[in-house]
């Protein structure tokens, strides 16, 4: 395992080596983390486990919402990192071998994470298409917030709803949509919310899959 006390340094081998995850400290000496984080998205896709100290939940949303993969804030035992570990890594070997899906118009692909509605990109952020693709694993199936929360941010235990209805409302906003005048993201009142496709007519909603 090699390391590095600077983020550009650590930027540096990450493009040479190609490692298969990163640990990444957001109080670097050089460059804030974040800012590191989005420069690594902008060249690679390797999974990055967040670590530090910083727990304000506005920042670990930030933090995820530009390419984190999980999130850890200290103290953390070496057993909790090494399980955070073992489970990052386990879902980027699922989404290596994984489809695309297709509800009506959208698109969206595991493998190159792209989501595409009448071929347009819908320019998601991670969060948004890890919350969209979740949703379209169980098409036409009533999600909870609190299914969300344990699936979708690693948090079975605690999180707010209100980070799951301000990524819900992002999304909808990309995908045309709204609350009030909902197309694919239908809200079940007091229970959860389902993704349908609404071209389809009633409650006969199926995803498709493609090679």
């Amino acid at each position: 395992m090699k390391t590095s006390a600077t983020g550009l340094g650590g930027l540096s081998i990450i493009v040479d080596e190609h490692p298969d995850v990163v640990l990444l400290d957001l109080g670097l000496p050089d460059i804030d983390g974040v800012d590191l984080l989005k420069m690594l998205r902008a060249v690679s896709q390797v999974p990055v486990l967040v670590v530090t100290a910083r727990d304000d939940e506005a920042e670990i949303i930030r933090t995820l919402d530009s390419g984190a993969d999980d999130y850890v804030v200290k103290p953390f035992s070496a057993r909790q990192l090494e399980a955070r570990l073992r489970a990052v890594l386990r879902r980027t070997k699922e989404d290596s071998g994984a489809v695309a899906i297709m509800v009506g118009a959208l698109r969206i692909d595991p493998t190159t994470r792209e989501a595409t509605l009448s071929g347009r990109d819908l320019g998601l952020t991670k969060k948004e298409f890890d919350l969209l693709q979740f949703l379209a694993s169980r098409v036409g199936r009533v999600v909870t917030k609190r299914q969300l929360l344990n699936e979708v941010w690693d948090q079975p235990y605690g999180g707010s709803d209100k980070t799951v209805d301000v990524h819900l409302s992002w999304l909808r906003r990309k995908l045309g949509e709204s609350a009030t005048e909902p197309r694919y993201i239908r809200t079940v009142h007091g229970v959860g919310m389902r993704l349908v496709d609404p071209d389809a007519g009633g409650d006969e909603d199926e995803a498709v899959t493609l090679p």
